[in-house]
């Protein structure tokens, strides 16, 4: 397979400096021009304007492992023991729904699918009792797997027939054939094993036309950028903070990479760490899958 010209036009730069000690979860809203993150340790939820340049902080408490766009706008959020609707002009959560795991510590991350479903992960009390969960727009939730310590970094094929699953305790990526239909998940296969160093794994991620990964490196600096196969890195992003998080497509024409870092202990406050970062890419992502969860 021919793969494009690398795939990064220019230098990283800092979009906000947000000191976030754990920034997480980017996510572009295209009909308001908007990124949003989350500080999982913070319970804060906050956003970035295309237009304007503005930054908007929503505190909200508890923390928020992971959250997803609804199909009227809203934000449904996944946090400790419960999801919750949240209007992200107002800051009010309006509903919540319990949820409850023996195994889990909280929800990390999550993806929307293509019929308003959730894949939702989870850290589990122990590096076997984190998994994969379900959840369906008529509220049921479903296990599909344990096994992980922190379950991460979520995205589908461009064909629509590929769900890919990022295991941070193991440093591996998996495959799964993925049914749009039924939800359903089979045939896992290790996609991508990481280079076993320690303190280094892979993240969140980003999948994009070509159907590359685009895989955030927590405590190596980088976003790399696999090939479909997950054997070849085709380019390194490097990343000025030492916790690449997680990293999402955005901007008008969906071809700037936004990538999310985490401050963990840094103190100096001329470090970037903690902030979003963006680069402009000769490729691009797709729209935002959007849940169905609340409405």
């Amino acid at each position: 397979m021919a793969f494009p010209p690398p795939a990064v036009s220019e230098p990283v730069r800092l979009l906000v400096p947000s000191h976030c000690n754990l920034g997480e979860g980017p996510l572009w809203d295209e009909g308001r021009q908007m990124l949003f993150w989350t500080d999982i340790d913070a319970g804060e939820l906050h956003s970035w304007t295309h237009a304007t340049g503005e930054v908007r902080r929503v505190r909200l408490g508890d923390p928020i492992g992971g959250f997803t766009l609804e199909a009227d706008g809203a934000l449904a959020l996944f946090r400790v023991s419960d999801l919750a609707r949240l209007d992200p002009e107002s800051g009010r959560v309006t509903t919540t729904r319990p949820f409850a795991d023996p195994g889990m510590k909280r929800f990390n991350d999550v993806t929307a699918d293509f019929r308003g479903r959730v894949f939702a992960g989870t850290i589990g009390m122990d590096d076997q009792s984190g998994g994969l969960h379900r959840i369906d727009p008529d509220g049921r939730s479903r296990l599909l797997f344990r096994g992980t310590g922190v379950a991460n970094g979520m995205g589908f094929s461009p064909d629509r027939g590929t769900f890919y699953w990022t295991c941070s305790t193991t440093a591996k990526i998996f495959a799964f054939a993925y049914d749009e239909a039924t939800g359903e998940l089979s045939g896992r296969r290790v996609l991508h094993a990481a280079a076993a160093v320690p303190g280094v794994a892979p993240d969140g991620l980003a999948v994009d036309r070509e159907g590359c990964l685009w895989s955030a490196r927590w405590g190596a600096s980088c976003v790399v950028r696999l090939a479909p196969d997950g054997n070849t890195v085709i380019e390194t992003v490097p990343v000025p903070a030492p916790f690449a998080t997680s990293c999402t497509f955005g901007g008008p024409g969906l071809d700037t990479l936004f990538i999310t870092t985490a401050r963990q202990g840094e103190t100096s406050a001329a470090s970037a760490a903690g902030g979003v970062f963006a680069v402009q890419t000769a490729t691009s992502g797709g729209p935002t899958r959007r849940s169905r969860i609340f409405c």
